[in-house]
């Protein structure tokens, strides 16, 4: 791009058009401001002369000559120039208009810590967040992840080891109680840091199966909770995990929420009588719906992680992390009211 130009015009869409150019390349030299018209003009602008456009006006047919007037007098003032010998003469048309100032703003919210969120463009603010640790074997076939998925390492304060770009120890983080809480050290890094309006939390082995258009059914449809279509287990949810896991931690759990939350108790007494929830604690919601869920959530899986403690075997040991699977589906059960929530399938890569 040639650094040295002419703008055609002398007011405001000129100036707008200057500051575009000017801001994008800053070492863009505006060499003069050109008019031909009986208007009233300044001498200059911001130090550039303001050159009334006649024969006797020696101009560089080299430079380019943007025309930051009124699309109607653009034919008439290229032909103009051209017949004083400039070649490069740029219209600025609406597109052209609309292409720079939308560069300008993504720079400008950028510089002041901020994202230009557009409405026909929802994705870049959305960030599902896949789950991976050192301790991983390797998937059988490579996996291709989609342009809204990007990994993130749990248990990353307990290893040198670095295999993802973002890690679950940056920030305020609870990384080193991974070998505990599992893929929640990752759940508890979102809710802290994650700036996107839609997050969400997958495996690297378990994917949700989203059509192409989710991000646009999901605005449409205003959507705030995508959850794994629920697994059945016998003969109730409540059962079903004092058989697989220890008594006394879902015990516990129950009469914390008793004593802190009745609400939710009397909604959980009812709901893990049910054998239906959503395991594997994958989502995608709305950040703010994050924000409300995990400030219920953790707090509970604390307490009870305080109480429980530390156990001998390493499945047994992640009870925080099955009883987050269970107090997710009571959150929505719970607020189904005030949330809209559809499920989506999920895959299992080998």
């Amino acid at each position: 791009m040639n650094k040295n130009i002419y703008i055609f015009g002398a007011h405001s869409r000129a100036r707008t058009l200057a500051t575009y150019l000017q801001y994008l390349n800053p070492d863009i030299q505006i060499q003069a401001y050109l008019y031909n018209n009986a208007e009233n003009n300044p001498e200059t602008i911001d130090g550039v002369p303001v050159i009334f456009l006649s024969e006797m006006v020696k101009l560089n047919p080299e430079y380019p000559v943007y025309l930051g007037t009124r699309g109607i007098y653009h034919l008439e003032i290229t032909e103009r120039l051209q017949k004083l010998g400039m070649r490069n003469i740029i219209p600025v048309t609406p597109d052209l208009d609309m292409r720079l100032r939308n560069q300008y703003l993504r720079r400008d919210f950028s510089e002041r810590g901020r994202i230009f969120r557009k409405l026909e463009s929802l994705s870049p603010s959305v960030g599902i967040y896949v789950v991976k640790s050192v301790f991983d074997k390797p998937l059988q076939a490579e996996y291709q992840l989609s342009e809204f998925e990007k990994e993130i390492q749990v248990g990353a304060a307990l290893t040198e080891e670095r295999i993802c770009k973002i890690a679950d120890n940056e920030g305020e983080h609870i990384s080193d109680r991974n070998r505990q809480f599992c893929e929640l050290t990752a759940l508890y890094w979102i809710w802290k840091h994650a700036s996107e309006e839609i997050v969400g939390l997958e495996h690297y082995r378990r994917h949700f199966l989203l059509p192409k258009d989710w991000v646009q059914r999901m605005r449409k449809e205003q959507v705030d909770v995508i959850l794994p279509t629920p697994l059945y287990v016998a003969p109730n949810v409540a059962q079903n995990y004092k058989e697989r896991h220890d008594v006394s931690d879902w015990d516990y759990m129950m009469d914390y929420m008793r004593r802190i939350h009745p609400d939710y108790y009397e909604e959980a007494g009812r709901f893990f009588k049910m054998g239906l929830y959503s395991p594997c604690n994958m989502f995608i919601m709305k950040k703010k719906v994050l924000n409300a869920l995990c400030s219920w959530m953790f707090p509970i899986l604390f307490i009870c992680a305080e109480h429980g403690g530390a156990k001998e075997d390493s499945y047994q040991n992640r009870y925080p992390g099955f009883l987050s699977e269970r107090l997710i589906s009571l959150f929505f059960e719970k607020n189904k009211e005030n949330y809209k929530l559809v499920y989506a399938d999920k895959n299992f890569l080998p």
